[in-house]
């Protein structure tokens, strides 16, 4: 029998989810528990992690599951990897549902780059207005440059204090739109916006709004996760369930 790991905490993860309920998989929903209210699913949910790639193949044999489904973050690297190692350990069959990163067009003024701290010596000397938009789990590499006023926009609102001296939070889930983005960024006269290429519609909205206010973007490319299989659309992801050696 087909029993699904569906490791969450995307828009892609919630279509699967609602794809899998409606077929009657048997299938367990995972969050990693990083905010406080994440969206509902119309799967049976765990939140919180594994213990690591040990922790995960336990599981895995624990609650018999067969194949696991990566549908998390294209930037939780981590637990990704842990997915292809603790899958390898375990004889459990393993596809991440990922989508494409964001490509640059017409007008876009992007400036590359392979990490967080290369996004951080990016940003000018200068004391600028920094729309940084990759969520609140690498805030501390960028005290470095505490001469900038940096906009943050969380979906949650933060319980300790910022390790940013000079910081507005907008408390505000998406997915958004690009007339928002722009109003957003006017409202608080940036200059910069530091981006993860994170791909999708539902945080896109920040670079056509930089685009149209001709903004420097300074995009941060994924970082390296091992070889895996790699499917595009819930359709695929449904036909590898259903045909895995495919």
């Amino acid at each position: 029998m087909t029993r699904i790991l569906l490791l969450g905490g995307t828009t892609e993860a919630s279509a699967l989810a609602n794809m899998l309920a409606e077929t009657g998989a048997d299938a367990v929903f995972s969050y990693a528990g990083r905010t406080a209210k994440p969206v509902s699913q119309p799967l049976p949910t765990r939140v919180g992690g594994f213990g690591g790639v040990e922790g995960l193949a336990e599981y895995l044999r624990t609650e018999s599951i067969t194949h696991v489904v990566d549908a998390t973050h294209p930037f939780a690297a981590q637990m990704s990897t842990n997915a292809v190692h603790a899958c390898a350990a375990a004889g459990v069959a393993l596809c991440t549902f990922e989508r494409p990163a964001w490509q640059a067009g017409e007008g876009d003024q992007w400036l590359h780059v392979d990490s967080i701290d290369a996004a951080v010596n990016a940003l000018p000397d200068a004391a600028a207005r920094v729309f940084l938009a990759i969520g609140k789990q690498n805030l501390t590499q960028f005290a470095v440059k505490p001469q900038h006023h940096y906009l943050l926009r969380l979906v949650d609102a933060p319980e300790a204090p910022l390790p940013l001296p000079h910081t507005t939070v907008e408390i505000a889930r998406g997915p958004f739109d690009a007339a928002g983005d722009t109003a957003l960024m006017q409202r608080h006269g940036i200059t910069h916006v530091v981006a993860k290429n994170a791909g999708g519609a539902g945080a896109a909205a920040k670079l056509t709004a930089a685009r149209t206010l001709g903004l420097p973007v300074i995009m941060i490319g994924r970082p390296d996760v091992p070889a895996r299989p790699i499917k595009g659309s819930v359709a695929e992801v449904m036909a590898w369930l259903s045909h895995p050696a495919a």
